[in-house]
């Protein structure tokens, strides 16, 4: 197997096992916060351990080294570890993963403002048909049953945190972050504790919570290892999927009708970004295989 196929089948599984992640949050019979803790507590106790077993402790003293921009980066990860689980309680899922579809969106503005990157004409296009789509969707949170703007500006702010946190992530390319995920997902559990009540749910639910933690670590270990072996616009592409197997999942299993102003602002938001990538992709391809000039002496 070589190593794009790889990074392909890696990341592709990666991508399904945390498609059941807004599935999860429905069936748990509990309040959000509850269930935001338990979701920070398993994954990051399962990642903290992955990380002491293969790293150590040097792992997180590198990061302890990167001062302000790793702490800046835990705490963006940090928000977005509770932050979707509420976004999920409080509107429909298909209006929360179109709105996580954005991230790419709010990840070039980002690097604009911060890094001083240039937006493309490509990514210009890719905003508007993005933020046509969001329109559309916050247009129908208010007749679509189980919406509402609440949870969606919920959802857009997550979108803008991953964002913030993968622009922060690439000012700190000589150390790996991975270890700042389970501090950050712990921290966010210990932050809620007070606003949560956490052992009525865990007797409830507890097969559920294991199960929902276990998907959450498998899915983190998986994007974080396949994606080194494959292109940006091949990973975007894949992670798309997500955004539209979430909504279906759950709508066969609960019957939550993601309703069709969702269903057609998502088709304008996956739409956009899945023509910019693929745009991408094929420009990438296309300059890999040009031929390069000789470069030997004249003959």
């Amino acid at each position: 197997m070589n190593t794009h196929l790889k990074g392909l089948i890696i990341t592709a599984l990666g991508v399904l096992f945390v498609v059941p992640d807004s599935l999860f949050v429905r069936l748990i019979d509990g309040d959000a916060a509850s269930i935001a803790f338990w979701r920070g507590i398993t994954a990051g106790s399962v990642i903290l351990t992955g990380v002491l077993l293969f790293q150590g402790q040097r792992g997180i003293r590198e990061v302890v080294k990167t001062g302000k921009h790793g702490l800046l980066y835990a705490f963006l990860i940090a928000i977005t570890a509770p932050g979707f689980v509420f976004a999920v309680s409080l509107t429909s899922v298909a209006n929360v993963v179109f709105i996580l579809a954005s991230m790419p969106v709010f990840a070039a503005i980002f690097s604009r403002i911060f890094l001083g990157e240039a937006i493309s004409k490509r990514m210009v296009l890719t905003m508007a048909g993005v933020f046509a789509g969001l329109g559309v969707i916050a247009w129908g949170s208010g007749e679509t049953h189980g919406a509402h703007w609440h949870g969606d500006l919920i959802a857009l702010g997550v979108s803008a945190s991953f964002a913030g946190a993968m622009t922060t992530a690439r000012q700190l390319r000589a150390v790996s972050m991975i270890p700042a995920i389970p501090l950050a997902f712990l921290g966010a559990s210990l932050a809620i504790w007070p606003v949560a009540q956490p052992m009525a749910v865990w007797q409830a639910n507890w097969p559920l919570i294991l199960a929902h933690g276990a998907f959450i670590s498998v899915s983190t270990c998986l994007l974080t290892l396949g994606p080194r072996y494959l292109a940006s616009a091949e990973v975007a592409l894949l992670i798309l999927l997500e955004s539209v197997l979430a909504p279906l999942l759950v709508w066969a299993v609960v019957g939550e009708d993601p309703g069709r102003w969702a269903i057609v602002g998502g088709v304008v938001v996956i739409g956009a970004l899945f023509a910019s990538n693929l745009w991408a992709l094929r420009h990438n391809r296309r300059l890999r295989n040009r031929p390069q000039p000789r470069t030997g002496p004249p003959v």
